[in-house]
Formats: C-alpha cells, structure tokens, sequence
C-alpha cells in the first residue's frame, strides 16, 4: 500500500480535518488504490507555504474518469490524466 502526499488549501482541508467531506477529487495525474494511505498537507494560497497541519485518511474507493472541462484544469491535462475520486475513512 502506497501513502500518498497532496496539498489541501485551508478550506478543503478544514471540511476533510472535521470530517463534513468524505471524498475528495483529483486531477488524476497520480496511481490511488483502495488501501493506500493519502495525507492531506495544508497549505496556505497567500504565503505559499504550508501550515504543518497534516491528516490522514484511508483510501476506500476509487472512481476515475474524463469529463470534457473544469475550472481548475487545462483540457490538455483533463484529456491526458482525467480526474479521479475517492471516498475516505
């Protein structure tokens, strides 16, 4: 099982450290499977730094695919990678 390491800006990161979201969605521009491990790092948008708040969570699910556009991404990288979600434990 692999742990992985992501960025979480601070509202994400709050709903996922207070347990509101169970889920999360990611360029899938990385391998997840169930049973790893993924740590959420938080990092501040302002600075440009992260804030040394880490948690953990267990993969349990893992659904990818290709939309046709997102807000946050190129098509270039939608169309290569795709997105993927996880549900979290």
């Amino acid at each position: 099982m692999a742990v992985i390491h992501k960025k979480s800006w601070p509202e994400q990161f709050e709903a996922i450290f207070s347990r509101r979201k169970k889920f999360d969605l990611r360029l899938a521009d990385f391998e997840a499977k169930e049973g790893d491990t993924i740590v959420f790092e938080e990092w501040d948008p302002k600075k440009k730094e992260y804030t040394g708040r880490k948690i953990e969570k267990k993969i349990t699910f893992v659904f990818k695919f290709k939309p046709d556009e997102s807000p946050y991404h190129s098509k270039e990288e939608i169309q290569k990678y795709g997105f993927q979600i996880f549900s979290l434990e």
